[in-house]
């Protein structure tokens, strides 16, 4: 049974999301009484964000769900410093150029996830580059510079991590948290923001932010982390063998996307539903505790919940349809993902590879030593097998069950 009395945090609660919040008893009463307008920052550094952030987008959706103001906030100024928390390295610098296009690719998702508007929980997106670039300087170092002592910015895990390994954190990264902070005050200010979500990483980032606004403006502020988000072998989610999974089609075809959450563990299913899908939670209840092959049926309405929220209807219906296609008639579904080989031919090897099939050309030769590798239904071993294609043909490649592609000349 819940303890809160908000709609607002029984929902989060009951679907998994909660990991901490700063002041739990206060921000339920808030929530009870008000519309809390509440933001989580993504920062611009590729033009799609992958699914790592999808439970942070549907943090927001719920936020929305529960009558309560979702503010989306693209880093583009805080892109340009980057954010060191779990980082070895510092990231490459981007252009105004490349901020601005990464930014408008990924408002997308967004849109359909969030219904944007000007009524009082309607969601905004904003550029924090809006304000960070008009701070200045001296005025920084004046205003919140005091606020800050080195002392406890060297207790943070994003620092003290490369400070361990003994690898260079620069002057840059380090203001990062001081900017992240300073946008939670400035969304106080502008927007009436009384929340920020994030992470269990940005815990710390959060908790200056707070304490920046209470220090300067005495505005009482709240925060909430989600768990980290692990899959049920240890692994981080978001990521596979072949790469990230993207949220948008033009970084990551939508069959791919689909059989992303359809070939989830078993264990994962039932807080999969919880968090990425709008299910009630009385259905997840019988889906999760679904057994043996029958629990393929709860993963194939993940992957259609997911991918229509994310995608829309008509990409879940057609990765279903090229599925089932696939595998059910021995078929090539038209959604599969295709690569050409080109007029003088590819080596089978490299197709795998190029297709994201396979890690590198070693992993590949042992895919078809073992026997995984089909041609149009026939097995191939041979590593220097030249797929060549006349013009207008084309031919399916499979990796065991799972993975198929069409190649074309």
């Amino acid at each position: 049974m819940s303890t809160y009395t908000s709609d607002l945090l029984r929902l989060l609660e009951e679907r998994g999301y909660i990991h901490q919040i700063t002041d739990p008893a206060g921000l339920d009463a808030l929530a009870a009484k008000q519309v809390i307008p509440g933001y989580i920052g993504f920062d611009a550094t590729a033009p799609s964000l992958h699914i790592g952030s999808l439970v942070q987008i549907m943090m927001l959706r719920r936020l929305q769900q529960a009558g309560h103001k979702p503010i989306v906030v693209m880093g583009g100024g805080t892109t340009k410093v980057g954010d060191p928390s779990g980082k070895d390295e510092s990231r490459k610098m981007l252009t105004n150029e490349d901020i601005d296009a990464n930014i408008a690719g990924i408002r997308k998702v967004f849109e359909r996830l969030l219904a944007f508007g000007d009524g009082p929980t309607d969601a905004v997106m904003v550029n924090n580059d809006e304000w960070l670039s008009k701070l200045g300087y001296i005025e920084l170092l004046r205003d919140v510079g005091p606020h800050f002592t080195i002392n406890r910015m060297l207790t943070f895990d994003s620092v003290k991590l490369r400070l361990e390994r003994e690898q260079p954190l620069t002057f840059l990264e380090f203001n990062y948290m001081i900017l992240q902070a300073y946008d939670f005050r400035e969304l106080a200010q502008r927007y009436a923001c009384r929340l920020q979500m994030g992470g269990s990483d940005q815990w710390g980032n959060i908790v200056n932010g707070m304490e920046l606004g209470r220090r300067m403006d005495g505005t009482e502020l709240f925060g909430l982390t989600t768990p980290l988000l692990t899959t049920a072998d240890g692994s981080k989610m978001g990521k596979t063998a072949a790469g990230a999974v993207w949220l948008n089609e033009e970084q990551l075809p939508s069959y791919d996307f689909w059989q992303y959450w359809r070939n989830v563990d078993d264990r994962d299913v039932g807080r999969f539903l919880r968090l990425f899908t709008d299910i009630p939670l009385t259905k997840i209840e019988r889906l999760e505790s679904l057994e043996g092959a029958e629990i393929n049926s709860a993963k194939a309405i993940l992957a259609n919940e997911v991918t229509k929220l994310v995608r829309g209807e008509e990409a879940a219906a057609l990765a279903e349809r090229t599925a089932a296609e696939t595998f059910s008639g021995g078929g090539a579904g038209e959604d599969l993902p295709s690569l050409s080989v080109g007029a003088e031919g590819m080596r089978i090897g490299a197709a795998l590879t190029e297709l994201g099939f396979t890690a590198s050309n070693g992993e590949a030769k042992r895919k078809l030593a073992e026997g995984a590798v089909k041609l149009d239904g026939e097995t191939i071993s041979d590593p220097g097998y030249l797929v060549s294609l006349a013009e207008g043909t084309e031919a399916k490649l499979s990796l065991g069950k799972k993975k198929h592609a069409i190649l074309r000349p």
